[in-house]
């Protein structure tokens, strides 16, 4: 199944004040696999960037003043994100920003049935912990380090990473296989496929020989007071 994973950066916290997205980053899983194909967009939002933003994820009116506004790339991240389900870090927040940006120049909201929340997911999971998404990379081990600033594509990246462990871990995809061959497994770091085969061999005969019974026998009658042979014991 194809998902797509995906993180935005806005001006504020609500886009019916006026606030917009300034940035947008997806990834392609399939198969709970990242495929390597992903999207990422600046847009400039034709209004003041808050500083309060902008200490979050750095993205300055001089950095975003030269790029398309959200109606330019629109048609371009609909054909991205396709029919597939969209998974994101607190979603109503983001589907809340996406959907705005899309009814403002004329396009359909995406359908909020095709939402998955991993905050949901993990707080099902991790019930009473903390759920933010630097928390829980830190819970699961996922490796942050070079994640200075809020970032989508790079938040995207990460909830990648978090969202195959809390739909399974990084071993979902392994299954056994009844033909002699082992499942595809799909290496993520170079989408290569590898295939191996299984080896099967005759079962091994696990009874005791003869031999074998006799040396145990002389064995057990060599034990002194055997605590098998006593009578009345509390055990």
């Amino acid at each position: 199944m194809r998902e797509i994973i995906f993180d935005t950066e806005t001006t504020g916290f609500d886009p019916a004040t006026g606030d917009r997205m300034v940035e947008i980053g997806c990834i392609e899983m399939i198969g709970r696999v990242m495929t390597g194909n992903h999207y990422h967009a600046y847009f400039n939002p034709l209004r003041p960037m808050p500083a309060a933003a902008e200490q979050v994820h750095g993205l300055s009116d001089r950095f975003l003043s030269d790029k398309p506004v959200f109606a330019d790339k629109a048609d371009e991240l609909l054909a991205f994100l396709g029919d597939s389900p969209l998974v994101a870090h607190n979603a109503s927040f983001d589907f809340g920003f996406l959907n705005h940006e899309l009814q403002y120049c004329g396009r359909t909201p995406v359908s909020m049935d095709r939402m998955v929340d991993t905050v949901a997911l993990a707080r099902v999971k991790n019930p009473g912990a903390k759920l933010s998404l630097d928390a829980l990379c830190s819970r699961y081990g996922i490796d942050r380090s070079h994640r200075v600033k809020h970032g989508a594509l790079l938040d995207a990246e990460l909830l990648a990473q978090l969202y195959i462990e809390l739909t399974g871990g990084r071993q979902i995809g392994l299954g056994l296989a009844d033909n002699g061959v082992s499942d595809k497994g799909v290496d993520q770091t170079d989408d290569s496929s590898v295939q191996t085969s299984k080896i099967f061999r005759p079962a091994r005969a696990h009874s005791a020989s003869t031999e074998e019974l006799a040396r145990h026998a002389d064995f057990v009658a060599k034990i002194k007071d055997a605590l098998w042979l006593q009578t009345g014991s509390s055990l």
